[in-house]
């Protein structure tokens, strides 16, 4: 499948769903131009967050036409005071008082965000001023995480003209271990298979295949792959791989016979940020794939994180995927 092919493909399933994405970041530019591009194509209902007149002003002179996107102002929203009682009422047992709550439900990031947990909204996408900290932070304390899953993290889809495959987790987790490694693989697989229609795949990668060397960091993707094999026993997992016994048949063939993932890997899981984030940019830059992400996942409803470098087309993608996924 063409990249054209699956991002013109997600848009049109987007679009069918019908859903509303929260995009808060109303003072960013390509934020309003991407709400106008979502609203034109039928791609979301959209909400921005901010100052009416100050909003509609700026896309004036930008001449972007907001027809369709609702434009609401956290400060005089009649749903601050039920939001900010709602948000202490979560937070209290960490010592916050109910000025604070109404405080930081001022703020655009959690605002949106507890849209979202009220089902006033079915995604939110953020980032292009705003740090991950700060993303995931307003995700995490107004939606928080579905039982059995341990971690938030994040998956990129590298699509390629031929093949399409999901990288995990290039943006958030640092250093994961083991049990966090299995749940990034079990989440990463559940999406990519959401996303592109595909079963999933999924090689745990390292620097070793079945054996050929001995380590503590192989010990750790040992660990993790028995996990998610125990957690998920009908996925196709399997590890440890190296990155050419996962994607390449031959070579796959060669080094883990019998493997019913090697030579066929679509989710690739690295054992780190730094592997996956290394990995992703070499694929993007040199490999010439197109990486769209980085998907937050591991909450209980989509609420994602966008690269501050992000283009106008990178948020449309993103909301996208975020209205397929709700």
């Amino acid at each position: 499948m063409a990249n054209l092919d699956l991002l013109l493909e997600i848009k049109a399933k987007a679009t069918k769903a019908k859903r509303t994405i929260v995009l808060p970041e109303s003072h960013d530019d390509r934020v309003l131009k991407a709400a106008k591009k979502l609203a034109k194509e039928g791609v979301a209902k959209v909400i921005t967050l901010g100052n009416e007149n100050k909003v509609r002003e700026r896309a004036n002179e930008l001449e972007i036409d907001l027809s369709g996107v609702r434009i609401i102002d956290p400060e005089k929203s009649e749903m601050l005071s039920d939001f900010a009682n709602i948000f202490f009422n979560l937070r209290k047992k960490k010592g916050i008082d109910i000025e604070t709550a109404r405080e930081t439900m001022k703020k655009d990031l959690f605002f949106g965000a507890m849209l979202v947990r009220e089902s006033m909204a079915d995604g939110f996408v953020a980032g292009s001023t705003a740090s991950t900290g700060d993303v995931l932070r307003a995700a995490i304390q107004c939606v928080g995480m579905p039982e059995g899953i341990s971690i938030v993290s994040s998956f990129f889809l590298m699509i390629f003209p031929e093949r399409v495959f999901s990288f995990a987790d290039c943006a958030v987790v640092p250093n994961p271990d083991a049990a966090q490694l299995a749940d990034i693989a079990i989440t990463t697989a559940e999406n990519h298979q959401k996303l592109t229609g595909e079963e999933p795949n999924v090689a745990m990668l390292s620097f070793s295949t079945k054996g050929s060397a001995k380590h503590e960091l192989i010990d750790k993707v040992l660990e993790a792959t028995s996990i998610a094999k125990q957690k998920r026993p009908n996925m196709n997992i399997d590890g440890e791989l190296q990155f050419d016994a996962a994607i390449v048949d031959s070579i796959g063939q060669r080094k883990a016979p019998g493997s019913p993932v090697a030579g066929r890997a679509n989710v690739l899981i690295f054992p780190d940020l730094q592997a996956a984030n290394i990995g992703y940019k070499i694929a993007q830059r040199l490999g010439g794939a197109e990486a769209v992400g980085p998907v937050v996942q591991g909450l209980k409803k989509p609420l994602f994180d966008l690269s501050r470098g992000c283009s106008v087309d990178d948020i449309v993608n993103t909301s996208a995927i975020a209205a397929l996924m709700a």
